[in-house]
């Protein structure tokens, strides 16, 4: 009886251990997860968070157009399965100068009866590119919204930079547009009654 005691307090000792030393290692992977995540996306090409939220704030330079360099801008369109729209771009790549502002439109609409609200996220592949690609003008700044059926076009003007790595000679800008359901909700709340008509006079 006396041997169980001993026993028991080094199994609880143990186990108290064990706990600790997991929390621990839970406390510190919690830590390494960033820089985890970074490098991941480095080894894969993947563009991290702060590289995508930079994307839409990247503002073009003074720059001379590089006549003698051709750069294939390709575009690539999602639409979240919760988001009833459509949305294409109006061609699929363009090959164009570093250092020339082009334009290019994209076309949405609205496949429910009722207004919705939508973001476009965008990011751009390899992502090397990103700090050379600049957006001079893009509905991904903004929230779109378009009533039911509604169509839309939507333009894109952008550049590339002359200052683009030689070995990069195509790059991929694609947009993911989500619905945003608490502007859907604010647009209710914000909408006009409807009219009663009053009773004529007897």
């Amino acid at each position: 009886m006396n041997q169980r005691v001993p026993d028991k307090h080094r199994k609880n000792r143990r186990t108290t251990l064990l706990l600790s030393g997991l929390v621990v290692a839970m406390f510190g992977f919690g830590f390494a997860l960033v820089p985890l995540y970074n490098l991941f996306c480095q080894i894969t090409g993947t563009q991290s968070l702060s590289q995508r939220s930079q994307i839409g704030l990247a503002t073009p330079t003074s720059e001379r157009v590089d006549q003698a360099r051709w750069v294939t801008v390709k575009f690539d369109t999602t639409v979240n399965p919760n988001l009833p729209w459509e949305f294409v771009a109006e061609t699929n790549k363009m090959r164009v100068h570093p250092g020339q502002t082009y334009e290019v439109n994209f076309h949405a609409r609205n496949r429910s009866h009722s207004a919705v609200t939508g973001q476009a996220i965008p990011s751009v592949a390899p992502w090397q590119a990103t700090p050379f690609f600049s957006k001079l003008e893009c509905f991904c700044f903004n929230k779109q919204r378009l009533d039911g059926s509604e169509k839309t076009i939507m333009p894109l003007q952008f550049m590339v930079s002359t200052k683009l790595p030689a070995e990069i000679n195509s790059l991929t800008l694609s947009y993911s547009f989500m619905r945003l359901k608490e502007a859907d909700s604010d647009d209710r709340e914000n909408a006009l009654p409807p009219m009663i008509a009053s009773a004529p006079d007897q």
